[in-house]
């Protein structure tokens, strides 16, 4: 009989969102691991020290870059930092809008993570269903910023400008005849919000599809029951937060514990997980999803009976309209002021946090009067879940680690910030 011999392996990369920089060492006693040990830092971008050499404007689009996956709950933490150290109040609408694009965020999040996870243990169709809908939302994205991904839309003292009235429409090419274009252009005739409301009414159905291809499958199951089990009282002394410790059977969610902006009058549910294994977290993200399609339905009537403005009228914090600026010296300087030198924020320190797809998304921030931050911190959800990552894979097999780091849904653009 073959002698069972124990090895130290480099595992990895492995999971699409990790480019190649996560590196597991991993301790194995035949094929079962006795230690991992996760090895972060390659990636790092140095965004924290980037930002004390920017303005405050100018760091927006750098919390786009840090979980590429959630763009606007980055910035959202960000502009929220900044808004308590000037002591601005936003207005209601722009708040509206924010809770309606972190909730088509989170989507965005869940789908990606559900696509790839699938993909990583083995069901290779989950990937296409999830993209379907991703390509809407990203739609949406392009609307209101003209960007697919880093949008940089959100601004200290609101959103950069109000939703727009019409949807971008697709036109003939040499690859979409006029019919298919038609059939396309369907639900585009209207407004941004028309849109997205088509895309709430839709979005069950395909939560639905995922959960019929998923939830009852055998295989599926036997890859993710009983695989990583973190019991509450670990998760909660390992910091974990979202979904991680939501599927360890803990209710907390910021959103209701710690409501900002408009949150406070959603009308939503927090799900929570029984056993902390991979397959309660599959259940609650997959419920979040249903959760977040509640909240941004409400906001969209919301936002439908009420116009009004998106940014505050301080045009020492927001720039003046483009009309205005042209035809009036004195909103010309400070739009030139604000664009070229900045805001100056108060001194004084604050942190503000949001609930990400992720976990607990925070920003640290430190200023000195100046028109850039003496100091920010960034508390991402990720790092703090990748060092669970020894106790989740203790006892398991190889291939169970792939389960695990998706199940954390990790993406290093924030782990190494």
């Amino acid at each position: 009989m073959a002698e069972i011999r124990n090895y130290t392996l480099n595992f990895g990369p492995q999971h699409p969102a990790a480019h190649g920089v996560l590196r597991l060492v991993l301790e194995l006693d035949g094929e079962v691991i006795e230690r991992a040990d996760p090895h972060v830092g390659l990636l790092h971008r140095a965004t924290e020290k980037l930002a004390e050499h920017k303005t405050f404007l100018q760091s927006v689009p750098y919390m786009d870059r840090l979980d590429y996956v959630s763009m606007m709950c980055n910035e959202h933490a960000y502009v929220m930092a900044i808004e308590k150290l000037l002591g601005i109040e936003v207005p209601i609408r722009a708040q509206y809008i924010r809770v309606m694009f972190d909730e088509l965020t989170r989507l965005l999040n869940h789908l990606l993570w559900l696509g790839t996870h699938g993909l990583d243990i083995g069901a290779m169709t989950m990937f296409l269903y999830t993209f379907r809908e991703r390509e809407d939302i990203m739609d949406m994205y392009e609307a209101v910023s003209g960007a697919r991904m880093h949008a940089a839309y959100y601004r200290p003292g609101g959103v950069y400008r109000d939703l727009p009235e019409r949807m971008p429409q697709y036109t003939v090419t040499r690859f979409k005849n006029e019919a298919e274009v038609k059939r396309l252009n369907e639900n585009r005739q209207g407004s941004l919000l028309d849109f997205i409301e088509d895309f709430a009414n839709r979005f069950p159905a395909c939560v639905d599809e995922y959960e019929t291809l998923l939830t009852d499958n055998r295989i599926w199951k036997q890859r993710t029951v009983g695989i990583g089990v973190v019991t509450p009282e670990r998760a909660k002394a390992l910091g974990l937060t979202g979904p991680m410790l939501r599927g360890s059977g803990v209710v907390w969610d910021l959103r209701k514990m710690q409501p900002y902006e408009v949150y406070d009058r959603m009308d939503f549910e927090i799900p929570v997980g029984r056993n902390g294994d991979c397959y309660d977290r599959y259940l609650v993200r997959i419920e979040e999803m249903r959760q977040a399609n509640r909240i941004i339905r409400q906001c969209v009537d919301w936002l439908r009976r009420n116009p009004g403005p998106v940014m505050v009228d301080n045009h020492k914090v927001a720039p003046p309209s483009r009309e205005a600026m042209k035809s009036n010296m004195e909103e010309l300087i400070h739009h030139f002021k604000l664009f070229t030198e900045g805001m100056h924020v108060p001194e004084g320190e604050a942190y503000a946090a949001v609930e990400h797809p992720k976990g607990e998304f925070g920003i640290y921030l430190i200023s000195d009067g100046a028109n850039k931050p003496y100091r920010l911190k960034i508390r991402p959800a990720g790092f703090t879940h990748m060092a669970a990552v020894d106790e989740m894979a203790r006892g398991h097999m190889i291939a169970d680690v792939v389960a695990i780091i998706g199940t954390i849904d990790i993406v290093f653009g924030d782990v190494d910030r």
